[in-house]
């Protein structure tokens, strides 16, 4: 069985630790869900407890290196939950620190009939959704392409608009000439986001893959 995903937002006030997070891979949980989180930080320890989502109660515990800050970190711990469908899981929990990908972006658009064009521009990452656990994403963009000259993010909320929820990221851009839908994924070590994208309600409807690399506060 392939492991589950888990992917949102955790905040650290003091020694009080809040979250909204989705359940990929999970017959149990519906990813479209969000799952509210509660719980401490003591010394370094921080354990979760979710609201009950169909029954089903997940406890996390474990040690956050940098908890409450924008430096890289690494969570560390176990899982169990109690109730509903899958009652009786357990087990340990690895995660990682996204890092803000705000700044400058630059993407490669290949065009299913193999041709390119590319995109340059600056984003922002805006704070934490409180009841879905991504963050809005907005900026403006310019194409060298002859379809349209110049794009704005629509900034969204998980699972429309322009947002990052862990790793998977979704642009959605506005243009004189239809509008640009990117997802992807995006890759923690070389800082690539990697994705299809479709362009619809203009002139030049299209589909294909695109690559951007989104600087971020950690780039020298």
């Amino acid at each position: 069985m392939p492991p589950l995903t888990i992917a949102g937002s955790i905040t650290v006030s003091g020694s009080s630790v809040s979250g909204a997070v989705h359940v990929a891979g999970s017959n149990c949980f519906d990813r479209m869900n969000t799952v509210s989180l509660t719980g401490t930080l003591t010394r370094g320890s921080i354990s979760l407890t979710s609201a009950s989502v169909a029954g089903q109660v997940a406890t996390f515990t474990g040690t956050f290196s940098n908890p409450g800050t924008f430096l890289p970190g690494q969570f560390t711990g176990t899982f169990a939950i109690n109730g509903g469908c899958a009652n009786g899981d357990q087990g340990n929990v690895t995660g990682v620190k996204v890092f803000y990908i705000g700044n400058t972006l630059n993407g490669t658009f290949t065009t299913s009939g193999g041709g390119t064009f590319s995109v340059a521009g600056d984003m922002a990452q805006d704070g934490a959704s409180s009841n879905a656990g991504s963050f809005a994403i907005t900026g403006t963009v310019t194409f060298n392409t002859a379809c349209f000259t110049s794009g704005t993010m629509t900034p969204g909320t998980f699972p429309s608009g322009s947002f990052i929820l862990g790793t998977s990221v979704a642009f959605e851009i506005a243009t004189g000439n239809g509008t640009v839908v990117f997802l992807g994924t995006l890759n923690t070590g070389t800082g690539e986001i990697d994705g299809d994208y479709t362009i619809s309600g203009g002139t030049c409807d299209q589909s294909g893959t695109a690559v951007f690399v989104a600087s971020s506060p950690w780039d020298y």
